[in-house]
């Protein structure tokens, strides 16, 4: 596995990648990276990528690292260097790694 499929080395690297996040929107309103871009997975799917630079990184995550494995995978096929966030948000918040809401609070995984 490549750094940028754990949690730790997506948050070391933060600055260099960008994060989609390809949960519902009630998911990311609960709690989110910082920084996250917000496309949901049918979005991906559809091709609705704007925002996206195909000249960085992507790291996708999801609750729990299944939909935004389907999510790296269709962006690997439209050219993105695209990779998963193995466990998610929920291993996100295991290894301690900060996340919040769009007003500030600190998150919780929904």
């Amino acid at each position: 596995m490549d750094e940028l499929s754990h949690p730790k080395g997506v948050w070391e690297h933060r600055h260099e990648v960008q994060i989609v996040d390809c949960r519902e929107t009630y998911e990311w309103v609960a709690g989110r990276i910082e920084g996250a871009l917000h496309i949901p997975l049918n979005a991906i799917l559809a091709g609705q990528l704007d925002g996206l630079d195909p000249s960085k990184p992507v790291v996708v995550v999801c609750r729990s690292g299944n939909r935004s494995e389907l999510g790296a995978l269709m962006l690997q096929a439209r050219g993105f260097e695209a990779h998963n966030l193995e466990g998610g948000m929920e291993e996100w918040e295991r290894q301690g790694l900060p996340f919040t809401t769009p007003d500030g609070a600190p998150g919780r995984v929904a």
